[in-house]
């Protein structure tokens, strides 16, 4: 159960081609909510709100926000679609991808139709309740073009967040609702803070106002794109003081828990890069990877986005570099291979 599968697996009731393999409801409306940060182990470490606890799903790699939320846009895995990660090579240089530069549009990197907007063109109606802010950001583009934007104030309370969702269902629909709380509570103050609780529980409060709002024939689903994991200052591991980490490397990217390393040396760097960080990292060539399909199946044209070599951080480290200083204030940070990064929530609220 991969979050891929689970627009495809909506859009089976809506009347799109394809399979629900994830045994949904059959339902004429859904309104999906993802959580961000939300991760299905934290939520079992502190059960703080039993509505959020559940079955789970399994995202793909890096597990992090811009790649997860184009796997569920597009219904493809990273191989696929070339969301490479938090940062990634293109076209020669590094792309952050939350601070897309004004220059590259999101069709540019992602041009395949999205799932979204496959659904409108065969008749379903399609919403998308964000932050104002979103609408036409280079990741919202590449990863969820498609239906109408029905825009909110950055930090909207769970009560106009759930009116505006009821509102956007129609008789044939699917409505998009994101909220990014969790997320940003864990960065700052880690999980299991008291702001992180405060989020969880706001995101609770929000799916019990969506399911006393939404229409009784609607289906209410909640998910999130991806864990987190605390990891203490002492667990940093600053790539500028390792100086063999540096050798042949021409670009360095991706964010501390999953470093995409550009070379054109790959054995030789992945090689010095293991003796370094030794069990604190699992380090593999992009060839490794793409064998061991960390990323799906790789289409050509997206090959180059992922590092020639990928250092994945293990229990609580993390790859930090000068180059992304305000990585040094995270405390919760995600991105890599474990499972309390890579699965989240599958909840199915029926009406």
């Amino acid at each position: 159960m991969s979050l891929p599968d689970l627009l495809v697996s909506i859009g089976a009731h809506l009347g799109m081609p394809g399979e629900d393999t994830l045994g949904l409801p059959d339902a004429p409306s859904y309104v999906l909510l993802v959580a961000d940060g939300l991760g299905w182990n934290q939520l079992e470490q502190y059960p703080v709100a039993d509505i959020l606890r559940g079955p789970k799903l399994r995202v793909g790699l890096p597990s992090t926000t811009a790649t997860s939320l184009t796997s569920l846009g597009t219904g493809l895995a990273p191989g696929r679609h070339g969301v490479a990660g938090y940062s990634f090579r293109f076209n020669g240089e590094l792309l952050p991808v939350l601070r897309w530069p004004r220059r590259l549009s999101g069709v540019d990197v992602q041009p395949q139709l999205t799932y979204l907007e496959r659904m409108a063109a065969a008749g379903v109606h399609v919403a998308k309740v964000m932050p104002a802010s979103f609408e036409k950001s280079g990741l919202t583009t590449a990863a969820l073009r498609g239906g109408e934007f029905w825009g909110l104030p950055d930090e909207a309370a769970p009560a106009r967040i759930a009116a505006l969702a009821a509102a956007a269902v129609s008789q044939r629909s699917f409505t998009y609702v994101y909220d990014r709380e969790p997320d940003h509570a864990g960065h700052a103050h880690g999980v299991g803070s008291a702001q992180w609780i405060a989020g969880v529980i706001r995101i609770a409060e929000l799916v019990r106002l969506l399911r006393r709002d939404l229409p009784p024939q609607t289906v209410l689903v909640v998910t999130g794109d991806h864990g987190m994991v605390n990891v203490p200052k002492s667990h940093h591991i600053n790539f500028e003081d390792h100086p063999e980490l540096a050798e042949q490397v021409v670009l360095l990217g991706g964010e501390a828990r999953f470093r995409q390393v550009y070379t054109s040396e790959p054995e030789a760097v992945a090689a010095r890069w293991r003796e370094v960080l030794g069990e604190r990292a699992l380090v593999v060539t992009r060839e490794q990877a793409m064998a061991e399909r960390w990323f799906g199946t790789v289409e050509p044209r997206n090959a180059d986005r992922f590092g020639d070599v990928l250092a994945a951080a293990l229990d609580d480290w993390a790859i930090m570099t000068k180059a992304f200083p305000k990585e040094h204030f995270l405390v919760g940070m995600h991105g890599s291979v474990t499972d309390a990064e890579r699965e989240v929530p599958l909840l199915v609220l029926p009406g």
